[in-house]
């Protein structure tokens, strides 16, 4: 095997084999030879088919097979040999050979750039630091309340928090329009489901009571028909009710399956479930923040193949969202969708895996198992699930990846100027909330 690589841009490689054409023929004349036991051609008896029929008829098709898996095969070889790691499979095709006794053949392909991963001393970063308080789980018991609240008629106006039952009917310049009417429909005010001005105009309502609400559409409204226009509703009151909170007791502890059906049993069973929720929360924000940084710190040219492959991974992702339920043949979405997604995705897996080789960094059994355990911790057998994942290295494969993740974000912030930040459970959890 002959072999020469060039440059020719960027990463772009092209490596030219040339291999005895010898090779190719004989494969070709086996696989016609094979075909010719197994054709049945009318005429001719089976295992009777002369070779210059099928030479004739499936000749050219099957030249072009052996040389497909031939250019392919050699090269692997060939870049096992040049000690070469192309980056996505390469583009081949055959060239005239001045060597009649040659099979000559261009592979055009791209290599991973060169990365110099440098000490991260000089960045600067935010750790956020939180813990779960007694007034955090009061709070998210109280949601636990509300949201097994039930509904009683109230003998008021109507206030932010209640559900108002209502029949309405919208006009626009005085014309009804599509959706604009409707009949026993409950609100609740300050749920933000309905638009502010239409929730607004039903505070201080009374049951039996009528009202004209004007709405303004906004301009970027999802119905183009009614988007930047003014509406009229016409509402009349049929019930105002008020949230009826059950009792923490018991009863309602039985709910969420506890064995122990205590109150405090389930303040604990809350506050573990609370505490994982942060962690997790904590570290993936920090985790982000790091790759960002990282990703801003380095620039260097992308192999394409690995930006395209990525573009398909990510498309294939949404269209099972958008319509694998549905079994909808959806059109495919276009590749600048994905890219810069996708670009930031190849970028940062080429750093964090300089950075696992530079550091000789290796997946820790240990937090691979306390990973899993955490996982399974959200689940009625958490045992079970831990067992299942460890019986298995396959399936262990994506925690895998993240405790890998986890220790290059370690040895990034070790290097690193770190702060620490105080923040409460509500600040982390719902960071657009404050």
């Amino acid at each position: 095997m002959q072999i020469s690589v060039e440059t020719t841009q960027g990463l772009e490689r092209k490596m030219t084999i040339e291999i005895p054409a010898k090779l190719v023929e004989d494969e070709v004349k086996k696989r016609l030879q094979q075909l010719a036991k197994t054709q049945r051609v009318p005429g001719f008896r089976p295992g009777k088919v002369p070779l210059s029929f099928i030479q004739k008829r499936f000749g050219k098709a099957v030249r072009a097979e052996v040389e497909a898996e031939v250019m392919r095969r050699s090269f692997f070889e060939a870049a096992v040999q040049e000690k070469i790691n192309p980056a996505g499979a390469p583009r081949v095709e055959p060239l005239e050979s001045e060597a009649g006794d040659q099979f000559k053949f261009a592979a055009y392909f791209e290599v991973y750039p060169e990365i110099e991963v440098q000490d991260f001393s000089q960045l600067e970063f935010e750790k956020p630091v939180a813990e779960v308080t007694e007034e955090d789980v009061d709070n998210m018991l109280e949601i636990l309340r509300k949201q097994r609240a039930t509904w009683e008629p109230v003998r008021r106006m109507a206030r932010k928090g209640d559900q108002v039952v209502i029949d309405f009917r919208g006009t626009i310049d005085g014309e009804p329009f599509e959706g604009g009417e409707a009949k026993d429909f409950p609100v609740v005010l300050g749920e933000g489901k309905m638009l502010d001005d239409f929730e607004n105009g039903l505070l201080k309502i009374k049951k039996g009571e009528e009202r004209e609400i004007e709405v303004a559409f906004p301009e970027d409204y999802h119905n183009k028909e009614l988007a930047g226009k003014k509406a009229v509703f016409h509402v009349v009151a049929k019930a105002v009710n008020g949230q009826k909170l059950p009792e923490l007791d018991e009863a309602f502890v039985k709910q969420f399956g506890l064995e122990e059906g205590s109150v405090e049993a389930l303040r604990a069973e809350v506050r573990k479930n609370m505490e994982r929720e942060l962690r997790q929360t904590l570290r993936n924000q920090v985790k982000t923040a790091v790759f960002d940084a990282l990703a801003e710190a380095y620039d260097f040219e992308l192999p394409k193949a690995l930006i395209d492959q990525e573009i398909d991974v990510l498309r294939q992702q949404m269209m099972q969202r958008l319509g694998a339920n549905a079994g909808q043949q959806l059109p495919e979405l276009p590749a600048d969708l994905f890219e810069e997604e996708a670009r930031k995705r190849v970028k940062l897996g080429l750093l964090l895996s300089e950075l696992i080789k530079k550091h000789d960094i290796k997946a820790d059994e240990e937090k691979i198992k306390e990973l899993v355990e955490e996982m399974a911790s959200a689940y009625d057998d958490p045992e079970g699930v831990v067992n299942w994942y460890m019986a298995d290295k396959r399936r262990l494969a994506e925690f895998e990846g993240l405790v890998l993740e986890n220790q290059v974000v370690d040895q990034i912030l070790s290097e690193a100027k770190v702060k620490e930040v105080k923040k409460t459970f509500d600040e982390v959890m719902n960071p657009g909330k404050n």
